[in-house]
C-alpha cells in the first residue's frame, strides 16, 4: 500500500453544486454539501475527511447554487497549511472562460476547470460527491484501480435487489469490468455473484488523467453535460471500466456494532432524519467518534453543554447548549441552542442558535436555524395545523424554515448571530 502511494499521484474534484430540491427548506438558503447534519458538521465533511484521511490532499470543490454558506464553511474548517502548497482544499465558482454560462452538469463542471486539471498534472483523478454520509479509504479503491488496468473505476455499492429500481444500476461481470448501466430500471440486473442483490452506483470515479481529459474534450464537442448519462456509457465501447465494490472497502476503527460499509443518500428530508437516528443509541449504526478515521469539520468556539436540569435519553448535545429542566429524547441538539423549563422534544433535530420556548413539545420536528420557538408551542402532534404553518413530508416529519431572529437572548445582554449559515 505504501508503495502504490507514492507512485502514483492523485487530485479530486469535489462536486458540490448540488441544489437539493428535495431537501427544501432546508436548501432555501444553502446548497445541499452546506446542510447541516449531526451535532457539528455539514454534508461535504464526509466526502473531504475521506479524501484527506486517505492522504488525497489536492482537492478542487466545485460550487455554484447558493455557495456562500459553503465557502464560508470551507474558508474556516478546511485550512490545510500554506508551507504544503500541494495540499489545498479550493473552492471553484464556475469561470465562464469559454460563454456565460454556469456548469450545466457534473461533466461540464469538471470540463470548465481541465486547466486546473493539467495544472496538477495527476495519474489519476477523483471524482466525488459532495453528499452522501459514509467512510471510504480512497487508497483502497485506487488499488484496485491499478491492479485491474482500469482507466476508469466506478464505486459500487451493494444493495438489496428489490430496492435497486431507485438506483442506477452497474452492470457487471465476474471479474468486475462493466458492461452497461441501467438508470433506475424496473426489472435491474443482480450482481454476478449474488442473485439477491445489485451494484448501485455511488457516484464516486476514479479517471486516468489522460482518459479524463480526452472523454470531457468529447463529451463538450457533442453537447454532452453528465458523467453518467453521457461520459461513462460512452467509454464503455473503447476503454476498460470497473466496478469498485465498496463493500470490500475497510476503514481502521470502524466498531463491531457498526453497520460495516455504512453509506446513506440522504437527498430525501425523511432519509435525512433516518441517517440522523443512525448516529444514536449505544450501538449505532455509524459512530462518529473514531480517532483512526475523523470526521473533520470546523471547531466550534464556546463552552460546553450546560444542564440545569432534566431528563435526557439518548440524544447529542452540540457546544454552549443550555438545557433547563426539559425531557429530550432521541434527539440531536446543535451549536447554542436553548431549551427551557419544562420542554419536551422526542425524536428532534434542533439545528444552531434556536430557542425551545418553556412548555413547548416538539415529536419528530426539524428545526432550521435561528429560529424561537414560543413557549406552549405544540409541533408535530396535529398534522392539519403543522401543514399550515411548516411544510410537511408525507412521513409526517415536520420541517420549520431557517429563522429570521437577530438576537439569541441566552442572556440578558444578547449576542448577534452569524447570518453567514
Amino acid at each position: 500500500m505504501k508503495e502504490r502511494r507514492l507512485a502514483i499521484k492523485m487530485m479530486a474534484f469535489v462536486m458540490a453544486g448540488g441544489e437539493g430540491r428535495r431537501l427544501r427548506p432546508l436548501t432555501e438558503d444553502r446548497s445541499k454539501p452546506a446542510v447541516p447534519f449531526g451535532g457539528r458538521y455539514r454534508l461535504v465533511d464526509f466526502v473531504l475527511s475521506n479524501l484527506v484521511n486517505s492522504g488525497v490532499r489536492a482537492i478542487y470543490l466545485l460550487v455554484q447554487y447558493k455557495a456562500q454558506s459553503l465557502i464560508e464553511h470551507i474558508r474556516k474548517a478546511w485550512s490545510i497549511s500554506p508551507l504544503l502548497q500541494d495540499q489545498f482544499v479550493t473552492v471553484v465558482p464556475p469561470q465562464m472562460k469559454e460563454g456565460t454560462s454556469w456548469f450545466m452538469g457534473t461533466a461540464d463542471a469538471v470540463y470548465q476547470n481541465l486547466n486546473l486539471l493539467k495544472q496538477q498534472r495527476p495519474d489519476i483523478v477523483a471524482v466525488f460527491g459532495a453528499d452522501h454520509i459514509y467512510r471510504m479509504d480512497v487508497r483502497q479503491m485506487a488499488c484496485f484501480h491499478l491492479q485491474k488496468q482500469a482507466d476508469v473505476s466506478v464505486a459500487a455499492l451493494p444493495i438489496p435487489i428489490e430496492q435497486a429500481s431507485n438506483f442506477g444500476i452497474i452492470q457487471a461481470g465476474t471479474d468486475g469490468q462493466i458492461c452497461g448501466f441501467q438508470e433506475k430500471p424496473e426489472h435491474p440486473d443482480a450482481m454476478p455473484s449474488d442473485p439477491e442483490r445489485a451494484y448501485a452506483s455511488m457516484g464516486n470515479y476514479l479517471f486516468n488523467a489522460d482518459v479524463l481529459i480526452d472523454a470531457l474534450e468529447e463529451t463538450h464537442q457533442r453537447g454532452e453535460t453528465d458523467f453518467g448519462l453521457h461520459v461513462l456509457p460512452r467509454l464503455l465501447a473503447s476503454h476498460r471500466l470497473f466496478a469498485y465494490d465498496f463493500s470490500s472497502n475497510e476503514v481502521p476503527g470502524i466498531k463491531p456494532y457498526e453497520e460495516q460499509n455504512y453509506w446513506r443518500d440522504v437527498g430525501s428530508l425523511d432519509a435525512y432524519f433516518e441517517a440522523h437516528q443512525d448516529m444514536l443509541g449505544i450501538a449505532p449504526k455509524f459512530d462518529t467518534f473514531n480517532p483512526r478515521w475523523p470526521i473533520f469539520s470546523s471547531n466550534d468556539q464556546g463552552p460546553v453543554a450546560q444542564i440545569i436540569s432534566g431528563q435526557l435519553t439518548n440524544s447529542m448535545l452540540g457546544v454552549a447548549t443550555l438545557v433547563n429542566n426539559a425531557t429530550i429524547s432521541n434527539s440531536i441538539i446543535r451549536h447554542e441552542a436553548v431549551v427551557e423549563s419544562g420542554a419536551v422534544l422526542e425524536d428532534c433535530i434542533i439545528m444552531d442558535y434556536v430557542r425551545i420556548g418553556s412548555g413547548s413539545h416538539l415529536r419528530r420536528v426539524i428545526v432550521d436555524r435561528h429560529n424561537i420557538i414560543n413557549e406552549n408551542s405544540q409541533i408535530g402532534y396535529n398534522r392539519e395545523q403543522d401543514q399550515r404553518h411548516y411544510h410537511v413530508t408525507p412521513s409526517g416529519l415536520v420541517i420549520v424554515p431557517p429563522g429570521m431572529v437577530s438576537y439569541f437572548a441566552r442572556h440578558s445582554s444578547g449576542s448577534e448571530f452569524n447570518y453567514l449559515d
